[in-house]
């Protein structure tokens, strides 16, 4: 699906998930190269930044925007031109969806009197992108917290499977942000060129906003870690109690088994049987016998 915006002289195109034909027409329009017309019908496995003659070629990778993308890691293409922007995704964006309405609103990114141009389109898209991701990096937070609070509750068996989504969606921020870093820059070295000075001082800010969700994931992780390692040793404890009072029963019972089939031995003569009372004799003895076992037990401190 390809739809088009214009803001004073700027066009953006942004295709989802398109089809050859529309990628062909944008390439005709904007004069891609075919190597670049491949890239856009593809998805690709790394980052990268490719410098041509009139436009700039970005490849990054974003965690999932939605709770349906939880630990998936999604793609977006940019190219970006003297007087255009064109974006390509393989689905639906949440922050993309918001962002072409503030882009047909057009006087929302006036607010900061900046003479438009590609870069500042561009730097403003990627902060709506952050953004998002600032707001799931926090969720992620108060997952931990209520994972926390269950684990000290004694929910630790039902707390391994949401710490293991949580893991799963802090390492899909990290294998999608870490080469931010790298093709930024390269970026800010190539557009300056293309953008101005201005550029470079727009992207040490968007710099700063990913710094910050870098900071928060490291810092999830961490506390992620903390809590795994606190729940796997009250699940240990907990097996190791389980475990200590079952070979305790075992080792109680073992010899009033053993008593129960020496008196159920048929021998001409057995001790007690016959004599009044015989069954409670015996349950007595066995009774007796356990008592002793819990009072050696608690000798020994093993309970």
């Amino acid at each position: 699906m390809l739809s088009r915006y214009t803001y004073r002289g700027i066009t953006w195109i942004d295709l989802e998930s398109p089809s050859p034909t529309e990628v062909r027409d944008v390439m005709n329009e904007f004069d891609l190269h075919p190597l670049v017309g491949e890239e856009l019908l593809i998805s690709s496995f790394k980052s990268k930044v490719e410098k041509f003659d009139s436009y700039l070629y970005l490849i990054l990778h974003f965690p999932g925007f939605s709770s349906k993308t939880v630990g998936s890691i999604v793609e977006i293409d940019f190219v970006l031109g003297k007087n255009f922007i064109i974006t390509t995704r393989y689905g639906a964006i949440d922050p993309f969806l918001r962002f072409s309405k503030i882009f047909e609103t057009q006087s929302l990114l006036d607010q900061n009197g900046v003479t438009p141009s590609v870069g500042y389109v561009f730097t403003y898209m990627l902060r709506h992108l952050y953004l998002a991701l600032d707001g799931q990096v926090e969720a992620q937070g108060l997952d931990l917290s209520r994972i926390e609070g269950h684990i000290f509750n004694g929910m630790e068996r039902e707390m391994v499977a949401e710490l293991s989504r949580v893991a799963r969606s802090l390492l899909a921020f990290k294998q999608a942000l870490v080469p931010h870093q790298d093709m930024l820059s390269s970026l800010e070295a190539s557009a300056v060129r293309l953008f101005g000075n201005d550029f470079s001082i727009q992207m040490r800010s968007i710099m700063g906003d990913y710094y910050r969700i870098q900071t928060q994931v490291q810092s999830e992780r961490e506390m992620l870690f903390e809590l795994r390692e606190t729940n796997n040793s009250l699940l240990t404890t907990k097996q190791n109690e389980t475990s200590k009072h079952l070979t305790m029963m075992a080792f109680v019972t073992f010899p009033l088994t053993l008593l129960a089939a020496v008196f159920g031995m048929n021998t001409t003569y057995v001790p007690i049987i016959g004599m009044k009372h015989d069954f409670w004799i015996i349950l007595a003895i066995m009774f007796g016998i356990t008592i002793a076992f819990f009072m050696f037990f608690k000798y020994k401190k093993w309970l």
